[in-house]
Formats: C-alpha cells, structure tokens, sequence
C-alpha cells in the first residue's frame, strides 16, 4: 500500500492558517445567495455551505466528522450563525440532496463507474513506463482533475493501482521468459545457487562493486567483466521493448535481496528480475581498460582513453 502521505490525494491539512480559511473556505456573495435559496433552516445552510467549499477544495465530499473544527467555526462566522449550529444535526437524506446540488453547480462527473475507468485507464498506461505506486496514484488523479470527475476514495485508487502495477509487470515477466531458450533459463537459474565453498552465489557476485585498484585485484575484476560479459550478452533480446525505467526499477528489486529471498519469488519473475540485472554486456572500452591497468600500462591509470 502506498502511503497517502507520498501523494497528491487532497485532505484536510492538520493546520489550517487564516489566511487559507479565508482564502479557500470563504463563500462568495454568489453562493451566499444561492445556499440561502437553497435551505430552510441554519443547520441546512451550514451543512450545503460545507459540502460546497469542502468538495471544491477536495475534489470529493468528507464526512462532517471530518471537517477541521477552525473549517467550521469560519463557515459559521462567514453565514453570522451561532456556534451552537451542527450540520450533523441535518437528516442524511438532506445531505445527500445537498450534495446533489453541489455537484450540479460545479459540474461534476459523480458516476464513480466512469471516475474508476478514467484512473484505471491512466494508471494502466503510466504502469508501462512507471513502477512507483505514488506515481501512477498521481497520475491518476491528475486525470480525473482534468476531467472533472469527483474523486474516488483513496483506499480505491490504491488498490487499483497496486492491481494494475502487477498485471502490467506480470505480463512484461512472462514476455522476457518467453523469449528465454531452455538453456538460458538453466543458466540464469544457476545464480542462485550457492557455492559450499565460497558461500557466494552467481547472484551475490552479480552485486560485486569494483575493488580498490592494485594490479592483482584489477586483473580479478577482468575475470569478473568477462563473466558478467557472458551472462548479458543475450539481455539486450529478453528486454527488447521492455522500458528502461522498468528494467531499472526490476534490477533494483532484485539487487535488494539475497538467492534465498529471490528463490521465494515465482520462476517467471525471477528470469526477469535476474535478466534486468545482467542487462547490457560489458563495454569494449571497460574491459580494454581493465587489461592495460592489469598489465602494467600506467597512462591507462587515469582514463581508458589514453591507450
């Protein structure tokens, strides 16, 4: 689940200035009169004037209970109403009229069948690029802003976005397998085996950093280009079309875990997760590098270019 505070969903802030209250949360002189039109009685004018500056502050309408008490004391100084006035006094069925009417006066899309359309359609085409569930919440409901659609609940935008995210990776899992010969599913496999001996598996090496150059290292660190140069050089065919942003994010998930935390994942996912990481064979100029230090050539000691 991603965390509500990691995105745009709008919500009542925990501390409201005065300088907001009077800016979002006073009602014009227009909706003055058209509220007063609209009720018959001090509760219902408080109750109508909430839902309206709330829903146009949020996007959607919040439960009374909901509402900042500095919201509602400034609403009532705005209406001259006293502070005993409570519009959870106002029958439910009242409410739900007057956030009819709000709706009708701002124009917006309430069938939450066509809100849920719009943000799965958003989500689903972010998804292919993007991997953060932040991210494809906000572009959701940037989406259904523009649109003009009032906001589904949080909780619903989540889900949806966490459902999508997986059919969307599952799908680009499966592609990369499918591609995958036999042979090379073995191979990949392997990584995550681990060695009696050394303790190490295929995978934990695949996470090796360069060393502190010395001659013996280097010439260490060329075997281990030539290894990796082995494993990568079928990548780039298992990713083709498969976004860089996407491989980025899938290399970054396995790269966190350890064989035996990769071993809890299923077989199609981890061929991918493990293709990310070997994607790309080694460069030309890396391993010409790599050689010159390892033999002795001091100008290669500064940059690869100068051999």
């Amino acid at each position: 689940m991603a965390s509500i505070d990691r995105t745009a969903y709008p919500r009542f802030k925990r501390s409201i200035s005065v300088r907001e209250l009077r800016e979002a949360y006073s009602p014009s002189l227009d909706e003055l009169e058209w509220a007063r039109q609209m009720t018959d009685s001090d509760e219902a004018l408080l109750s109508l004037t909430m839902c309206l500056k709330c829903c146009q502050r949020l996007g959607y309408f919040a439960r009374f209970d909901e509402v900042p008490a500095s919201i509602a004391g400034h609403l009532r100084q705005e209406l001259g109403l006293h502070e005993s006035v409570n519009p959870a006094t106002v029958p439910g069925k009242t409410v739900r009229n007057h956030r009819g009417l709000v709706r009708h006066r701002l124009g917006l899309v309430s069938d939450q069948a066509t809100a849920r359309k719009i943000a799965a359609e958003a989500i689903r085409t972010a998804a292919e690029t993007k991997d953060n569930p932040a991210d494809l919440i906000n572009i959701a409901l940037e989406e259904l802003v523009k649109s003009n659609c009032e906001l589904p609940g949080y909780t619903t935008l989540d889900r949806m976005a966490g459902q999508i995210r997986t059919e969307v990776n599952t799908r680009m899992h499966e592609l990369v397998h499918g591609r995958m010969t036999e042979d090379e599913r073995r191979r990949i496999l392997a990584l995550l085996r681990v060695d009696p001996l050394s303790r190490r598996s295929g995978h934990d090496q695949l996470k090796d950093v360069a060393p502190k150059a010395t001659v013996s290292r280097l010439r260490r660190h060329l075997d281990h280009l030539a290894w990796l140069d082995g494993i990568g050089s079928a990548t780039a065919a298992w990713l083709k079309d498969i976004p860089a942003a996407k491989i980025d994010h899938f290399a970054g998930e396995a790269g966190a875990l350890d064989a035996s935390e990769m071993g809890d994942f299923a077989v199609v996912k981890r061929m991918c997760w493990r293709s990310a990481c070997c994607t790309g064979p080694v460069s030309k100029p890396a391993m010409t590098w790599s050689r010159c230090c390892a033999s002795g050539c001091t100008p290669c000691t500064t940059r690869p270019g100068n051999c």
